[in-house]
């Protein structure tokens, strides 16, 4: 059994690493929250989009092309993972029962580097989103736009 010893640290050492990995790339409710709550809607001035993708540090190390912000409380966004609040959508994919109040950013185009440039459409729209066990969200897919 002695030549086994040595390979079975490196294995459990090639296990461990792995996990922490996986961990560590998993998408997490804190990083929705970053990249897409704002509630209520900041007061950042007439640059909206530009502001706020600056203060989320969603324009580094280059401009995102497109970024939402979901105007809605935490607990109604959380609500889409359940019953109550979404249905399912398919691929692992809830999509909310009711609107809500979103802005979208656009990068205008041009260079990618920072300072970045954008445009926003502020509308009301269901949200599509995948959810952790836990029920909260955890990646924003896409929204669909309330026809009138």
């Amino acid at each position: 059994m002695m030549p086994f010893k040595g390979s079975g640290l490196i294995l459990l050492t090639f296990l461990v690493s792995v996990l922490a990995l996986g961990a560590y790339c998993a998408p997490t409710y804190k990083k929705f929250l970053t990249q897409h709550y704002d509630n209520p809607k900041s007061s950042v001035g007439k640059e909206y989009c530009d502001a706020m993708m600056r203060k989320r540090g969603l324009d580094k190390p280059e401009c995102k092309e497109v970024n939402t912000f979901i105007h809605g409380t935490k607990n109604n966004i959380k609500a889409v993972c359940t019953a109550s609040g979404g249905k399912d959508y398919g691929d692992g994919l809830r999509i909310s029962l009711h609107p809500f109040t979103v802005t979208t950013c656009k990068h205008r185009g041009g260079s990618t580097d920072p300072p970045c440039r954008y445009s926003d459409n502020r509308s009301p729209r269901y949200i599509v989103i995948a959810c952790n066990e836990k029920g909260e969200p955890v990646h924003f897919d896409e929204s669909i736009i309330v026809m009138a």
